[in-house]
């Protein structure tokens, strides 16, 4: 089970405050395969961020969740993403629904 996002908490890409999910870092469909039941540890596979709605949706439209567990680990290499800069870029700019 995801954690609950802290209260009056920004989103973690766009900055915006608005109600918060749970985006692990390496999704739970990859979890089982040996790739990375060997390279990470059980906490480390538990690792996420805190995303608004908006930009979770983003996250999984841009990236399959093997190119998700492989290349973007962690959210700085998530940030430095081109399509996710993009999306953020435009999100920021929207009103918080």
């Amino acid at each position: 089970m995801a954690p609950k996002p802290p209260a009056e908490t920004a989103c973690e890409l766009c900055n915006r405050i608005t109600r918060l999910e749970f985006h692990h870092l390496i999704p739970r469909k990859v979890h089982r395969r040996t790739r990375f039941k060997k390279k990470y540890t059980h906490d480390e596979l538990s690792r996420g961020v805190f995303v608004c709605r908006p930009c979770h949706r983003a996250i999984h439209r841009f990236y399959d969740e093997m190119t998700l567990g492989t290349t973007f680990d962690t959210l700085e290499k998530l940030k430095a993403s081109e399509a996710i800069e993009r999306h953020v870029g435009w999100i920021s700019k929207q009103r918080v629904q």
